[in-house]
């Protein structure tokens, strides 16, 4: 077992990341007396391989168990079935001595986070993530929300968990779409913050595909350690920073919502989202042209889109990308790599990014 630490004051938690692990949730949630009463939140996919062990890790711990079941799918992370969350805090009559626990992937930690951040103006939550992705990105942090129609993401809140508790061996009941969706934000670091990292894995393509925990276990903890430092100097993205984590996203968030969050997984829009932006760097001036075929090159190894659809509505896109999280006073600000390993925060009007769209 690894344990990291994500240093925010009095809001510092670990990150421990092992195999075989899940056994260890109940007495590693003891040790930080977050309470005796815990509500897993889930879905009914991950419920069928890791609730009974979580539960009974739980219990065995002292800890009296409640779950709440949500939908599986992007499409149901929404103020209504966070409202069913709450619902049931209510219904078990949680107070601010109880926790939440996360068992899941990004959509159900980013709702359990939420109604965690919502519920009596906040109590504690615990990030158990079940997928590559939420192991890498969306479990550490604090960034807890749900979607609105018109963009993802828009509806949240800042509400770091009390621990993350990863055990690698869930990786191996995850199906492999929702894998190589993992690998986009793993790709994502490399190219935002380490050179050697995107060198690492340009070199073991075959063993991060083939589940090799050794290689696995380096991935999610340089990763994670990335993000730790990111969080750490610019929790609230406030001063840019954390911004940077944002790569590939904008425009990856935008093509989730004009598709509705049907065609693609986070991931994959992502590594789309990445491939633009490192087209867009190169046609600024930015970027070389070796670096951006690098990076495209990588993500195609993996597995993972790098096009935009052909019929895709550039307006819609463009609607989409200026109701960004990011945007300020009307511009649309997008991360952009300098080089592999570097990336900056560009500001750029919704005219200059429709041009830039319509040469994509």
């Amino acid at each position: 077992m690894a344990t990291l630490t994500v240093s925010l004051a009095d809001r510092s938690y670990p990150i421990r990341i092992g195999a075989g692990t899940l056994s260890e949730l109940g007495d590693a949630c003891r040790k930080l007396e977050l309470g005796d009463k815990a509500a897993v939140v889930t879905n009914p996919t991950v419920a069928a391989h890791y609730l009974a062990p979580v539960t009974r890790a739980l219990k065995r711990a002292g800890f009296a168990v409640s779950v709440c079941e949500v939908p599986d799918g992007e499409r149901f992370k929404t103020p209504r079935w966070v409202g069913r969350i709450h619902d049931h805090l209510v219904s078990e009559r949680f107070d601010r001595g109880c926790f939440v626990v996360a068992l899941g992937g990004g959509v159900v930690g980013d709702m359990a986070g939420f109604a965690a951040a919502t519920f009596l103006r906040g109590i504690a939550y615990v990030q158990v993530p079940t997928t590559l992705v939420a192991q890498v990105d969306s479990s550490v942090g604090g960034k807890t929300g749900v979607n609105h129609p018109s963009g993802k993401n828009l509806i949240g809140a800042f509400h770091q968990p009390r621990l993350v508790h990863m055990d690698m061996e869930v990786l191996a009941t995850l199906p492999k779409r929702e894998l190589l969706a993992g690998i986009a934000e793993v790709v994502k670091y490399g190219v935002i913050a380490d050179a050697g990292f995107f060198r690492y894995l340009e070199r073991h393509v075959e063993p991060v595909l083939g589940l090799e925990t050794k290689a696995l276990t380096r991935v999610v903890r340089r990763c994670c350690e990335i993000k730790a430092e990111v969080v750490a100097q610019d929790e609230r993205e406030t001063g840019g920073r954390r911004a940077i984590l944002n790569y590939g996203h904008t425009l990856g968030h935008a093509l989730e919502a004009v598709t509705r969050y049907r065609r693609y997984k986070h991931g994959e829009a992502v590594a789309v989202g990445m491939t633009q932006a490192a087209r867009i760097a190169v046609r600024l001036g930015r970027l070389k042209a070796d670096a951006a075929e690098a990076q495209e090159a990588l993500l195609t190894r993996f597995g993972l889109p790098t096009a935009l659809p052909k019929r895709l509505d550039r307006e819609a896109l463009l609607e989409a990308m200026t109701l960004d999280k990011k945007a300020l006073s009307g511009r649309i600000r997008l991360v952009l790599p300098d080089r592999i390993g570097a990336v900056s925060l560009v500001s750029l009007t919704p005219a200059e990014v429709a041009g830039l769209l319509k040469a994509l």
